[in-house]
């Protein structure tokens, strides 16, 4: 499994259509892709236009299918909502494990 976790800081006068653009992406991605195992969008709790993104997929196959799904165009039209680049670290799960996700009942 891929794990990603994303910082990003939003322009305060924009932070609502940020927020609409990347609620259709988290939910649309755990609705539609079978690959994408979570998507969490955290906000920051001492500075409201620093917000975290927390993302789990199968493989590197399933976050290039996400990168190609009409919701992710909506999050990556909305780009112009940030206040600096993205800062995103790739990590491996420890835990749970695959088995954990694909074996529920």
């Amino acid at each position: 499994m891929l794990a990603i976790w994303v910082k990003v800081r939003v322009k305060p006068e924009l932070r609502k259509r940020f927020l609409e653009a990347i609620e259709v992406d988290a939910l649309g991605s755990e609705r539609d892709e079978p690959g994408c195992l979570r998507f969490n969008v955290l906000q920051d709790e001492h500075d409201e236009n620093v917000y975290y993104f927390y993302e789990v997929y199968k493989d590197q196959a399933a976050l290039e299918a996400h990168r190609a799904m009409p919701h992710y165009a909506v999050w990556r039209a909305a780009a112009d909502t940030l206040d600096g680049p993205t800062d995103a670290t790739r990590a491996k799960t420890v835990f749970p494990t695959a088995r954990a996700y694909w074996n529920k009942p």
